[in-house]
């Protein structure tokens, strides 16, 4: 089963990212969602996902916040921003995290999910 992290402070675009996985991968999965880093962060460890979606402007602590602050220890999830903002410096600043898979803009359409689990799709 894989495990899937969302971190979004935004309860719409959880929604319908969670259910626009479910719809369109085959394989189990468990979703956790986080509608801020400070608590996601909390509970990472526990969870070692093996992909993270993560916003970034939410209050208190930012996506970028995030990413400074997370370190994985045994297990290195697939991080994918999952932003609203179209600004080149968000885009240009994600590509110099090396955990940082890919910048998404919002919502997530089924082509990222196809991209993303395109490997994962079906049992072994």
């Amino acid at each position: 089963m894989i495990k899937i992290v969302l971190i979004d402070d935004d309860p719409i675009s959880t929604f319908v990212t969670e259910k626009l996985i479910h719809k369109n991968i085959k394989i189990p999965c468990q979703i956790f969602t986080f509608d801020n880093a400070i608590e996601a962060l909390k509970n990472i460890y526990n969870i070692e996902p093996n992909y993270l979606f993560l916003d970034l402007n939410m209050p208190e602590m930012t996506g970028w916040d995030f990413l400074e602050e997370f370190e994985p220890s045994h297990k290195n999830p697939e991080i994918y921003i999952l932003s609203s903002s179209v600004d080149e410096r968000d885009i240009s600043k994600a590509s110099e995290y090396r955990q940082v898979k890919k910048y998404l803009s919002k919502p997530l359409i089924k082509q990222y999910i196809k991209l993303i689990f395109g490997n994962n799709d079906r049992p072994d």
